[in-house]
């Protein structure tokens, strides 16, 4: 009779029964649901002491307060993170070769221009808002990935590694967006300074350095940089991300042991305290009308649940059909299109988006936010039943 792997907090541990905190935060649905947690707790708290809430948020630690903090810096170590499995699949992963890259490349392009459409055709009306054209671009990697482990594990591999590739080049879409229409003011020697940061990160990688001591300051320094520069701080964590050298065959190597190690921070801590200071919207009922009423709520709403899953499945499609590049082996269409309506799960992004677009106006991007939280909620629930009848289907066909 085999035991049950044991919980030990912060254990650094051969003994494979033994299990740290770390590697429970590693895995896919535990990031989700502390996501999911803490947007529920800002909800709550938000909605029964708004007061205490915007008070909290605006607490002042040094040089920003807590809300900028978390939306600037603890957020830049998602998209460090993010950064550094974009590096991997661009160099051993599904990005690394053209052919195999090209159906998910092209589906989350679509995915993108597809729901900024939808929303911008929506907001073109005298009482509509066109900025908010960027908001349902982006797809949740964390999230999305959580559900399809949850309701499909069954499913083939290639689907996850499609949602993943589809994910990555969709959160990269969303950072070019961020640091090139999201940017009022340029502070050209700070972002100068950035540079030659980064730019001594990646010498100092390409010329294997290695300790912890060196590269920390050098990336906080770099981030600071950024944030003082007017482009928003989190291009930094990206950026350094993608500079960040590595090796197919070497676990030590920086981009697979950076990855190891703050793949566990990102999730337990960076990505749930943005979404408690990000996702603490007041449902009035106002507010819940708006998200059928209005066309900032509808075009955000039906860009993330519409908008998505035409452009990731018509993208996705068109591509196979009139190209040489195929599904992988495996690989059923009415799968990919339940991944299609899962990539309609914006949330970390998207939220932070929905922040920037309407940096003089809290009740607009409050709207914005809400729009977010339902068109991701009506998202995950449409493609957790098409999910699990694709598996349903597969049981019956086996």
């Amino acid at each position: 009779m085999t035991s049950r792997p044991q919980l030990v907090l912060f254990a650094r541990s051969s003994d494979a029964d033994t299990v740290s905190v770390a590697d429970v935060l590693r895995r896919e649905t535990v990031g989700g649901v502390l996501m999911l947690v803490a947007a529920a707790a800002a909800l709550l708290w938000a909605n029964l002491a708004p007061a205490a809430y915007a008070s909290v948020g605006q607490v002042r630690l040094g040089p920003l307060d807590v809300q900028h903090w978390t939306a600037d810096g603890l957020l830049a170590i998602f998209f460090f993170v993010a950064g550094l499995e974009l590096k991997r699949e661009l160099t051993v992963g599904t990005l690394a070769k053209p052919a195999q890259a090209l159906v998910p490349v092209v589906a989350a392009l679509c995915g993108m221009a597809v729901p900024a459409l939808v929303c911008l055709a929506l907001n073109l009306g005298p009482k509509g808002r066109p900025e908010a054209w960027a908001v349902p671009m982006a797809t949740d990697i964390a999230f999305a990935l959580a559900i399809l482990a949850v309701v499909a594990p069954r499913l083939p591999p290639a689907l996850r590694a499609f949602l993943l590739t589809l994910a990555i080049v969709d959160d990269l879409g969303s950072i070019l967006v961020i640091a090139t229409v999201f940017t009022e003011r340029v502070a050209l020697a700070w972002l100068v300074a950035a540079a030659g940061l980064a730019a001594l990160w990646w010498l100092l990688q390409r010329r294997q350095v290695r300790g912890w001591y060196l590269y920390l300051p050098l990336g906080l320094a770099c981030w600071w940089c950024v944030h003082e520069s007017g482009v928003h701080a989190t291009i930094a964590g990206v950026a350094l991300g993608l500079l960040t050298q590595g090796s197919e065959t070497d676990p030590r190597a920086p981009l697979n042991a950076w990855e190891h190690r703050w793949r566990p921070l990102s999730s337990g801590l960076a990505v749930p305290l943005f979404a408690l200071f990000a996702a603490g919207v007041t449902l009035t009922p106002a507010a819940l009308r708006a998200l059928v009423t209005t066309p900032l709520g509808l075009g955000i709403v039906l860009g993330l649940v519409v908008g998505k899953t035409l452009g990731v499945f018509g993208g996705a499609y068109l591509t196979a059909r009139c190209t040489r590049a195929e599904l992988s082996p495996g690989l059923r269409w009415t799968e990919v299109f339940s991944a299609a309506v899962l990539a309609g799960v914006g949330f970390t992004v998207a939220l932070l988006i929905a922040e920037l677009a309407f940096p003089g106006d809290p009740a607009l991007a409050e709207e914005a936010k809400a729009a977010v939280l339902a068109g991701s909620l009506l998202a995950a629930l449409l493609a957790a039943v098409s999910l699990r009848r694709r598996t349903v289907a597969r049981e019956a066909a086996a």
